[in-house]
């Protein structure tokens, strides 16, 4: 109904213009109409809405079909090396590699994502930090989302849309409030000689395809009231050694399919060409920590003397078939039900009631240093086990 001055334009089983008459759609046949639309960059921050209509008159009958179009601008990352401080004004679109660093080109870059920023992934994009750091500074109700690119609602609990971040050899980094879903592995920490690979807070890290959280090879990952959720092998895959310090974290699998690993998974050794090697484990905790969801075991420790492993599990709630009686678990609760209000992994509430085994169980040394959960809720001299805290 625009005319010429429509943004839309329509084909008529295979021929394009604005206005088609006569047309004679024979018995047991059909009439293919296609519509599309461009839309304009407009330099704006707000979405754009482009509306018209197309007009069916048969045998003096007049019929509508309403055309509702939303696009916004957006900064377009594809296949580019990036540093510096992102704006947070308009979404960013990433295709392919988006490094922050790369092997060959540069390192000892940083990028900066401040709170707010949505951040869309197209099909097999990836986030890599190569010997840089990144700085992800989300807040309470203002975090930093990444996600998959496709905004139909079919595709909000779509695991594999995208590939996920990786930190390669990175200088120290620090992730705060984010949210990192429908990736196939979410964040993913290799290597590094820093005394502090990742400093991870306040970061839920959901419904991806293999794991939510992989760190490997001697990488040092400081965690404090984070949500390691559904995955299709583990939540967290901690492998190959290094130093882990858990506060307050919750490893809960409620994986809609099969699966073949536990909630949190811990190994230190692997075998090359007939060779076995391994990496130790050190100075590594886990405190006031959940493992649970819905298999018998979700917490899964597999360890060889052939390197150094110091760890220990504190006032955490666990669920596995046999339970681990060693001198490094101390106060834990085992196998019991911690409550949660909702188990759908579409719709999972870690949250819990004053009946949970969870109220008031935590070890208050073990507690995140601002004293407070995910929420900003303060936590008190009987912090309760997990990212929450009942008020």
């Amino acid at each position: 109904m625009g005319g010429t001055s429509s943004p839309f334009r329509i084909n008529v089983d295979g021929v394009s213009g604005d206005e088609f008459s006569e047309v004679e759609i024979p018995a047991n046949d059909s009439l293919f109409v296609f519509v599309e639309v461009t839309l304009s960059v407009n330099g704006g921050t707000l979405p754009l809405v482009v509306s018209d209509s197309i007009r069916f008159k048969t045998n003096g009958s007049n019929q509508y079909v309403n055309l509702d179009v939303w696009g916004q601008d957006a900064y377009f990352h594809a296949n580019e090396v990036v540093e510096g401080v992102w704006p947070n004004d308009k979404p960013h679109v990433l295709y392919g590699i988006v490094a922050c660093g790369f092997p060959g080109l540069d390192s000892n870059k940083n990028l900066t994502i401040p709170a707010g920023t949505q951040v869309y992934c197209h099909k097999d994009a990836q986030l890599i930090v190569y010997k840089s750091s990144i700085d992800i500074e989300g807040s309470f109700g203002n975090e930093v989302t990444f996600q998959g690119d496709r905004l139909e609602s079919f595709y909000d609990d779509v695991s594999g849309q995208w590939w996920g971040i990786r930190l390669i050899e990175a200088e120290e980094s620090n992730i705060n409030y984010a949210i990192i879903r429908n990736g196939s592995v979410g964040l993913q920490v290799d290597s590094t000689s820093d005394a502090t690979t990742l400093n991870l807070s306040n970061t839920i890290i959901d419904n991806n395809d293999f794991f939510g959280l992989n760190v490997n090879a001697g990488a040092n990952v400081q965690a404090e009231n984070c949500i390691f959720a559904s995955a299709g092998i583990s939540s967290a895959y901690l492998f190959a050694g290094g130093e882990y310090n858990f506060k307050h974290c919750d490893f809960v699998n409620y994986w809609s399919g099969g699966r073949s690993g536990p909630a949190l998974l811990i190994k230190n050794w692997w075998e090359y060409e007939n060779t076995l090697y391994c990496r130790q484990i050190v100075n590594s905790t886990f405190s006031n920590c959940v493992m649970y969801g819905n298999v018998e075991e979700e917490f899964r420790v597999d360890t060889l003397n052939c390197g150094f492993v110091d760890f220990e599990v504190r006032n955490c709630l666990l669920r596995r078939d046999e339970i681990y009686n060693y001198d490094n678990y101390i106060g834990n609760i085992w196998n019991q039900n911690p409550g949660f209000l909702s188990i759908d992994p579409d719709n999972l509430d870690l949250h819990f009631g004053a009946s949970s085994p969870l109220n008031e169980a935590g070890d208050a040394s073990g507690t995140f240093s601002n004293f407070s959960d995910l929420e900003m809720q303060s936590r008190d001299g009987s912090p309760d086990i997990g990212c929450y805290e009942l008020p």
